[in-house]
């Protein structure tokens, strides 16, 4: 029974010890607590936003002005390996010099 008591009591100093710790990393690490930066695709959100607000658009009008606004300006350019940039190039020559892919006839 003593060695029970013991035990909880060393528990409990140690939860009491470490319990602030443990709150103050969580909250540092909930979302929005801490500015995170902003990525492009945000940064053109917030823009064409602003600029829809700005002219006073609402509704149906302001839905087709964000989706142009937001197509209109290009993101981030989408990182291309080399086998894609290998790829692209061969199509474009084949084309280029006419060539097709053999298809099989029926025998």
């Amino acid at each position: 029974m003593r060695r029970t008591t013991w035990v909880v009591a060393v528990g409990a100093a140690l939860a009491v010890l470490a319990g602030p710790a443990v709150f103050a990393q969580a909250a540092s690490t909930s979302p929005g607590t801490a500015a995170k930066p902003a990525n492009s695709q945000q940064e053109k959100m917030k823009t064409c936003n602003a600029e829809a607000t700005a002219k006073g658009m609402h509704g149906a009008g302001r839905k087709s002005y964000m989706s142009t606004c937001l197509s209109d300006q290009p993101a981030a350019p989408a990182k291309t390996n080399s086998q894609q940039e290998k790829m692209k190039s061969c199509n474009a020559e084949a084309t280029s010099k006419g060539l097709r892919v053999p298809t099989a006839r029926p025998s």
